[in-house]
């Protein structure tokens, strides 16, 4: 905040307006981290998933047995943190007949967004039976995850733990390992998980770097804070310079500026 704060004033001094210059510092910091951090939600992508979502909805108004609708739409709410929406909806399914991995690890982790834990790790567990290895350690990456969340901290290591051995480049895994094994008193295990989650984020391929990027800064949070930093020296500096080359005040007698050695002469 420090940061934009300064950018804003930087701006208002260049452009003498306050308005546009915040549009600007928004404009930038989305840009910025669009090819840094990668936090920021994407506004063309909300709307897309905005637009499709309620196309599902009126798809179910219609056809309230559409099954693959209801199982995107859940999609779409546990994505956007509406487990309980997410319950609601794709509930009807499992009803009906379908207990495929999909739809019971989409449904186990809309009850366990949703605070029932006991039902969100009962069909975690089905899931596993149906495909163990169900998108390469998902399932537990969702244990761990949600574990660590209310405190299960043995819970959150043992699920977090298999999902390492099943996923090796997984960064986001090590991260939350290394916050279970701080929250259980082992520090130094946490702090070697966080060193590991750098090491493997830095030999990563692009597409997982840009993926994992979020989780990498979290593992070594010192590395944003160093770029904050230089970038507000730079735009200290910035700020400098453009107060030293201000245009002097005018006389008050309209004609020449003081300290104009050019008007001094001709008024000899």
């Amino acid at each position: 905040m420090n940061t934009s704060w300064l950018l804003w004033l930087v701006l208002s001094a260049l452009t003498g307006s306050p308005v546009l210059s915040a549009l600007a510092v928004l404009g930038f910091l989305w840009v910025a981290d669009r090819y840094t951090v990668g936090i920021l939600p994407s506004p063309f992508r909300a709307l897309g998933r905005w637009q499709r979502a309620s196309k599902l909805q009126r798809m179910l108004q219609t056809n309230p047995h559409d099954r693959r609708a209801r199982y995107e739409l859940a999609d779409l709410w546990v994505g956007r943190g509406k487990y309980a929406a997410a319950v609601e909806v794709l509930k009807p399914n499992l009803e009906a007949g379908d207990d495929d991995a999909a739809t019971l690890f989409l449904l186990g982790v809309a009850y366990l967004g949703a605070g029932d834990a006991a039902r969100g790790e009962l069909l975690l567990e089905e899931a596993s039976k149906h495909e163990p290895g169900y998108q390469m350690g998902a399932i537990d990456l969702e244990r761990g995850r949600f574990r660590l969340a209310r405190g299960d901290l043995k819970g959150a290591i043992e699920a977090l733990e298999r999902l390492r051995a099943a996923r090796p480049g997984t960064v986001e895994g090590r991260v939350l390992l290394a916050r279970a094994l701080d929250r259980s008193g082992r520090d130094g295990e946490g702090a070697l998980m966080r060193e590991e989650a750098w090491k493997e984020y830095v030999i990563a391929p692009g597409f997982q770097r840009r993926r994992e990027r979020l989780w990498a800064w979290r593992a070594r949070p010192s590395r944003p804070i160093a770029y904050g930093a230089a970038l507000v020296v730079v735009l200290a500096l910035g700020f400098s310079l453009v107060s030293r080359l201000s245009v002097p005040d005018p006389s008050p007698d309209g004609y020449g500026y003081y300290g104009d050695p050019g008007m001094a002469s001709d008024s000899e």
